[in-house]
């Protein structure tokens, strides 16, 4: 259980962060950098819920859980036993929303925007701090495990795929190539 006390401890006053094992790294290395993304991600989806359907908030509750964990297991080096890491069963449950909430969308004709509703723009910011948040994972390299870099690959997907939904009735913002020349 995380019990909290004092919320400052000047621990990082010198650039570095501690490991859930007690190590050091710097604020700037991999982990804290991957983190951090995650943790920006995580207030973006917060964002969204805001103004979300009610079933699109219950998914985005469970991926903000989920988003602990991942942070938990990004911010623990390999070999300790018993740390919370993400599982493929996680992974799965992305990929299983992504096909029951693409089922009732139309084919994409054309690239979309990110705009429409409220949700839905928030959404898509979510998105894109999430591709951030991959894009870090991956810099990372074996310092984060496939598991975690699949699941923020597939949360994207899902990210969007929720934006299609959230703008269901008024319809995705279309791009149009050329549109202003």
């Amino acid at each position: 259980m995380v019990k909290l006390n004092r919320i400052y401890t000047r621990t990082g006053d010198d650039g570095s962060t501690g490991l859930v094992d007690g190590s050091r790294v710097s604020k700037a290395s991999h982990r804290p950098v991957v983190m951090g993304s995650v943790d920006e991600a995580n207030a973006a989806i917060g964002l969204a819920r805001l103004s979300a359907t009610p079933a699109t908030d219950a998914i985005l509750s469970r991926i903000q859980n989920d988003l602990f964990d991942l942070g938990a297991d990004v911010a623990t080096p390999p070999g300790i036993d018993g740390a919370l890491r993400i599982v493929a069963a996680q992974v799965d449950w992305l990929e299983g929303q992504i096909d029951a909430a693409n089922g009732s969308l139309a084919p994409l004709t054309s690239f979309i925007l990110p705009a429409g509703t409220p949700a839905a723009t928030h959404l898509h910011l979510a998105r894109t701090i999430v591709r951030r948040a991959e894009r870090d994972a991956v810099a990372a390299g074996e310092e984060i495990s496939p598991d975690a870099r699949h699941y923020l690959n597939r949360l994207s997907d899902l990210l969007f795929v929720l934006s299609r939904v959230e703008n269901a009735i008024t319809g995705d913002v279309l791009w149009v190539p050329g549109a202003n020349r």
